[in-house]
């Protein structure tokens, strides 16, 4: 998917000793675009991959079951689509089969990319996909797919015009969520009352595992980041509004997972503490 080939033609005039020691550098294209470069016999290869429209970044930390059926899913949703994307799997500390399996779809779908990491942390996984995302608008969602992959188009142009980040939010007008338990509803709506009081007193719904960002502004959110837990994308959050992004609320449909990796309570004690150093990170100055 949004891949050019170009074929140079070269006699080999330097293995002669002729024209220098090294081959003729090829011009007419930034040299970010070349991807791919190889010699055989005379003919230079250089294989040019244009800037994907969209990198969709999944964290995949023991996904071996879930894996495989999404990104089946993923892989037909986007050939429907008019625009070039990639999808990138970080695998980080699987103690399954997760990374094998990924890297073996990689031969039935050549946008995709999968990365490795030996550490365990969602926000360590998301931090590395966004970084080593190519795309002019790089989102990043969970593997069981809450959200269906066909909303995903609501984050982007044309549907969604000069967008620079956008959140899915299972709290605004329009939302609906399914199958969750009323326990699991009132426990993450007390964390996120917790978050709007200390963080984020704009947002509704800053947990949802799907958010989108403007390639230019994730190269400068990102490198920022200190969180690699859960509470990674409050910390993402709180530095974008200190710079001025803004940030738009998508309410989406959500269907609730069972199989879901967030510990309640264990982790309810982390994030709090999480929001903490993000206070504490910004009176040090380290967000700029």
């Amino acid at each position: 998917m949004g891949r050019g080939v170009a074929q140079l033609v070269a006699h080999r005039v330097w293995d002669a000793g002729v024209g220098g020691s090294s081959p003729p550098t090829p011009t007419g294209q930034p040299p970010d675009h070349f991807r791919r470069f190889g010699i055989t016999g005379n003919i230079i290869t250089i294989t040019i991959m244009e800037t994907p429209f969209l990198s969709l970044i999944f964290p995949a930390h023991n996904e071996e079951e879930r894996l495989p059926q999404t990104l089946e899913v993923v892989d037909r949703f986007l050939k429907q689509q008019p625009y070039t994307a990639e999808v990138i799997v970080v695998e980080n500390g699987s103690s399954d089969r997760t990374l094998e399996l990924a890297n073996e779809y990689r031969s039935r779908m050549p946008a995709l990319k999968v990365l490795h990491e030996d550490g365990r942390g969602k926000g360590l996984a998301i931090r590395r996909g966004m970084l080593e995302a190519c795309g002019e608008y790089r989102f990043f969602l969970d593997v069981d797919l809450s959200m269906p992959v066909e909303q995903v188009n609501r984050f982007l142009p044309p549907e969604l015009p000069e967008v620079q980040i956008a959140i899915a939010s299972r709290e605004g007008k329009g939302a609906e969520r399914f199958n969750e338990p009323a326990y699991r509803h009132w426990i993450g709506r007390g964390f996120n009352a917790l978050v709007r009081l200390m963080a984020l007193p704009r947002l509704h719904d800053s947990q949802c595992g799907f958010k989108c960002f403007r390639g230019d502004i994730a190269d400068v959110l990102f490198p920022m980041q200190t969180i690699m837990g859960w509470t990674f994308d409050v910390e993402i959050l709180y530095i974008a509004l200190m710079k001025g992004y803004r940030v738009t609320e998508i309410p989406i449909p959500w269907y609730h997972n069972p199989k879901s990796k967030v510990r309640v309570w264990r982790d309810s004690i982390q994030m709090a503490r999480d929001l903490l150093s993000i206070r504490r990170n910004a009176r040090r100055g380290l967000y700029g």
